[in-house]
């Protein structure tokens, strides 16, 4: 039986007279996405599953409206599998939150299968355990962390070519390795460029690894200059802060998303970067330790941030070094300047008004 072909619908009840609000859960797939409507005095309602296509989101939202008024929606991996399922409930009016898979405690005592996720889903949103707001994919943001990931797999590809052509010159044969000792990575990817692939099998791999680097070069100095205009059109103020570079400025606007709005304040986007402290007190000890969670590439541009500015910035090394008197390592120094950069960049970001909606084409 092939996934379109399986659509279950689950034994259908009545919705529970005095309310006609019922919220909807979706655990999203590739191909299809299971759906579940829980009433608001925790009865399900039924389950079923839909193809995900235009015609599948569609079908799913009157077959729930179906049962009644459906305001609510818990969805699962609105970032992935369910993003355009997302803009097309919130293009319809529904309130769209995002809800984490269960854990492996609740999945041991209820079993997993994709009905049991949805019902989950709908369950964490009625009992207010799922109340993220998921972030919009419909805005100059989107079109960032788009561009962003495909120069950083240029840049990793460019990296591995460059290894490769290094580790056949060390065992090549003096003659032709010697000529090339001296040169910059510039000069020697061009000389190995010029080689003449029908020399050898040597003279092969160095002329085609050369010139796989430089067409990498090449994508990433155009992905720069895009992803730089791009940011520049969005949100110029951010590139004027010392130290944030184009790939910093893209890497934080794309944790905050385009509705930077669903951050309730800096403290929310501080521990969305990771760089808020959790307190791990036990008894008569009281203290916090480093928070290892939220968007780890975020925090690695905030790193970066607080690295330069320590090498240019007169009052950061100011700051370092009376914190340091104090009794406090460089490492806690760095994070506390981390805590205070993710608080100035989330003052240049939500200045930023938002942008309107993206009519949905789902």
């Amino acid at each position: 039986m092939t996934a379109l072909s399986m659509p279950h619908e689950a034994a259908a009840k009545q919705p529970p007279l005095g309310s006609d609000e019922v919220i909807l859960g979706i655990d999203t797939h590739k191909d299809l996405h299971v759906a579940a409507v829980v009433s608001v005095l925790g009865a399900l309602l039924g389950s079923r599953a839909f193809p995900a296509t235009a015609a599948g989101y569609r079908d799913l939202l009157v077959w729930a409206c179906s049962f009644g008024t459906v305001q609510r929606a818990g969805v699962e991996g609105t970032g992935s599998y369910g993003a355009a399922l997302s803009r097309s409930l919130t293009a319809e009016g529904v309130q769209v939150v995002e809800v984490n898979r269960p854990d492996r405690a609740a999945r041991r005592r209820a079993g997993k299968s994709d009905a049991v996720d949805a019902e989950a889903a709908a369950r964490a949103v009625l009992g207010g355990k799922a109340t993220a707001t998921p972030k919009r994919k419909d805005g100059p943001v989107e079109d960032l962390r788009v561009l962003k990931t495909v120069k950083d797999s240029a840049v990793r590809a460019r990296t591995q070519a460059i290894n490769q052509l290094k580790a056949i010159l060390v065992s090549a044969d003096p003659g032709l390795r010697e000529p090339f000792a001296q040169l910059s990575n510039p000069a020697l990817f061009t000389a190995c460029a010029r080689l003449d692939p029908d020399t050898g099998a040597v003279h092969q791999a160095l002329h085609i690894l050369a010139g796989r680097i430089q067409q990498l070069s090449a994508e990433v100095t155009a992905l720069t200059r895009r992803i730089t205009a791009l940011i520049k059109g969005h949100n110029p103020q951010l590139l004027q802060l010392r130290g944030v570079g184009p790939d910093s400025a893209a890497a934080l606007l794309t944790a905050a998303g385009d509705n930077h709005d669903r951050l309730a304040a800096e403290a929310s986007f501080a521990a969305l970067c990771g760089v808020s402290p959790v307190e791990h007190s036990s008894g008569k000890s009281r203290h916090r330790r480093l928070n290892r969670g939220g968007n780890r590439q975020a925090n690695a541009a905030l790193y970066r941030i607080v690295l330069t500015r320590l090498r240019w910035d007169e009052r950061t090394r100011t700051y370092l070094e009376r914190r340091t008197a104090e009794g406090k390592t460089k490492r806690e120094v760095i994070r506390c300047l981390k805590r205070y950069v993710a608080r100035e960049i989330h003052r240049c970001i939500s200045a930023i008004p938002l942008p309107e909606p993206a009519p949905s084409t789902a």
